[in-house]
């Protein structure tokens, strides 16, 4: 997102259920009697906190784009600029940011991110009152709150198992995800209602408290991870770029890591390109209401709820490793459907395309974020999540930057044929992968007990 001991025993999920002894029996047979919203406070808190940033953060998605075409009138370029920022950042720090994660109380990590983006969407709407807003401030926003987004996303994956027990982290990452998708849906939406409403630079008012929110649950979580080892151990000098590099060999080397890393940068460079022109193709192929580009977005993101909801029975099913290729591959050949998009009723070749690939994105999450937590030891397992996800994560700002440029030379509507084609056949390095053979991922590094 192994598993190091909570400094004070839940509710339900103490010690000895954390550090794998016969406790995980006894957490087991408390899952029985109801799930971690119920009976774990601070996952409740950390579960309320993430799904309010990640509304926000789809908000943004709809409303910084809406800002720039509606208010500064700006090109598709720019506005593939803006896109482009926010994910810039993985390139740029995702890799140190994994060591600087693995040294540091990933709790805190997460707050600093929070209040962070908190003012940075704030500042919008102030510099629009004072009359000074320009397309400069909204790529320093985005590239500010991307490099904020990167702190938090690592922590937070990393910070999971250890605040709940080995039998519960199925669950966490199903019901993180899914209330992921769900309020990535609902940001969606709300966008853009919020911008017919409110107006678009108005609306970051709402980003601005959807991160206060955050700040304030995670704030509240009552557990307390021990000091980690490299913040306690003296750092000799160069200790960064070998701790970086430590990661990086890891990911390289391992043939199931490297896979689903090559695969999320394929997948992701078409995703962010598709992203990046879905609010121009929208409205200004198409001709549609930015309260209609938000109302569709958010009903074809229902099908990440939906796969957050299948998940655990096709893993149960079929596996993880055939379940991963399921959704990875067989879902998303649905996406060329969406540059079939008209107005009226061909609006529905994009609600079932959207649908496909939001199920296939969440669900495919799910599987990846429970096998990288099962088979990384905890020591190292922010840099193996940093390192995957600066390829992963970095190939969006040059999807979004290639899409932004072909989009003016050769239209909006080819550029987003050859995008939503490439998402399905991106997954076809997963079937020249050890996964192709397996019906289960490995839940244990090779040669570790």
């Amino acid at each position: 997102m192994k598993v190091n001991p909570p400094a004070e025993r839940q509710g339900t999920g103490g010690t000895d259920a954390a550090r794998g002894t016969d406790g995980a029996g006894r957490t087991a047979g408390r899952a029985a009697r109801g799930g971690l919203l119920r009976r774990h406070r601070d996952f409740r808190l950390l579960w309320c906190g993430e799904s309010a940033g990640k509304f926000g953060a789809s908000v943004t998605s709809v409303l910084l784009p809406l800002a720039a075409v509606s208010v500064l009138h700006a090109g598709t370029f720019e506005v593939s600029l803006i896109n482009a920022a926010t994910w810039v950042p993985w390139l740029v720090i995702g890799l140190p940011a994994g060591v600087w994660v693995d040294r540091l109380r990933r709790r805190t990590v997460m707050m600093v991110s929070d209040a962070v983006s908190g003012v940075l969407f704030l500042s919008v709407p102030v510099a629009a009152w004072f009359g000074v807003l320009g397309i400069g401030q909204l790529l320093l926003v985005a590239l500010l709150a991307g490099t904020a987004a990167v702190f938090f996303q690592t922590a937070y994956t990393a910070y999971l198992p250890t605040l709940v027990g080995p039998a519960d982290q199925a669950e966490g990452n199903a019901k993180l995800h899914g209330s992921a998708a769900a309020a990535q849906i609902a940001g969606s939406g709300a966008g853009g209602l919020i911008a017919q409403s409110a107006g678009a630079v108005n609306g970051m008012l709402t980003n601005a408290a959807t991160f206060l929110v955050s700040l304030v649950c995670v704030a509240r979580i009552r557990h307390r991870e021990p000091p980690p080892a490299a913040v306690t151990a003296e750092r000799a000098r160069g200790a960064l770029f070998r701790d970086v590099a430590e990661g990086v060999d890891l990911v390289v080397h391992d043939p199931y890591l490297r896979s689903l890393t090559l695969f999320g940068a394929a997948s992701n460079f078409f995703l962010g390109g598709c992203n990046s022109l879905l609010v121009v193709f929208l409205v200004r192929d198409i001709g549609l209401s930015p309260g209609t580009v938000g109302t569709l977005v958010a009903i074809g993101g229902a099908g990440g709820v939906l796969g957050a909801l299948l998940v655990r029975r096709c893993v149960a099913r079929f596996g993880t490793a055939r379940a991963l290729l399921l959704f990875e591959l067989g879902v998303p050949a649905l996406a060329p459907l969406m540059a079939l998009t008209t107005r009226d009723a061909g609006v529905a070749f994009f609600v079932v395309g959207y649908a496909a690939v939001a199920l296939g994105v969440v669900a495919g999450n799910i599987i990846k974020a429970g096998f990288t937590q099962a088979y990384c030891a905890a020591e190292v397992l922010g840099r193996v999540t940093a390192c995957s996800a600066f390829l992963n994560y970095g190939t969006l700002p040059l999807g979004a930057l290639a899409a932004g440029g072909l989009g003016a030379w050769l239209g909006v509507r080819p550029t987003m044929w050859l995008l939503t084609v490439g998402m399905p056949l991106a997954a076809l390095i997963l079937c020249c992968s050890p996964i192709r053979t397996c019906r289960d991922l490995p839940v244990q590094e090779p040669g570790t007990t």
